[in-house]
């Protein structure tokens, strides 16, 4: 599968997760450009903050090959990895990192900070901007989206109606 390919992958995946309510970020881990591993965001339906979709592809790829290193995998995931992921990349060996938006708010693949930058024992290669557009645009829709909601519950707290009465 080529590049491409594999980010539509992570792309369908974060499509599972804003049907089920979760923020909209998938990821895929390939070795020998297949996928051996699929994942998306479970955080708010599993009620655990390390159900990020990296960390559970990361989790099914040791599995999948029976061990911790993946030096022989890449990871294709929509949104750019958190520390917290970012630290799950070094340390599983992933060879090669390939994100498509940028989070200004979280991101540790040179948004925020670069921990691949940093003085570890493996450096991944990484690659930003991969479907950029598509990625930025789903998480921007499931956010916009989540507001209105917010908004619309606030209203009927408040007894209000949307339109003429």
């Amino acid at each position: 599968m080529t590049d491409q390919e594999l980010m539509s992958a992570a792309l369908e995946e974060a499509c599972i997760a804003a049907s089920l309510g979760e923020v909209p970020v998938g990821a895929v881990v390939a070795k020998d450009g297949e996928i051996i591993a699929r994942a998306h965001n479970l955080r708010e339906s599993g009620k655990n903050a390390t159900y990020h979709a990296e960390l559970l592809a990361i989790d099914a790829a040791c599995r999948t090959l029976g061990g911790w290193r993946l030096w022989q995998c890449e990871l294709f995931v929509t949104l750019e990895p958190c520390p917290m992921c970012s630290g799950a990349i070094i340390n599983s060996r992933l060879r090669r990192v390939v994100y498509g938006a940028k989070d200004p708010k979280a991101g540790c693949c040179g948004s925020l900070t670069d921990l691949f930058a940093l003085p570890f024992n493996h450096h991944p290669v990484m690659e930003q901007g991969l479907m950029e557009e598509e990625s930025q645009a789903l998480l921007q829709e499931f956010f916009s989206s989540l507001r209105q909601k917010r908004l619309a519950q606030k209203r009927e707290k408040k007894g209000e109606s949307d339109g003429p009465v």
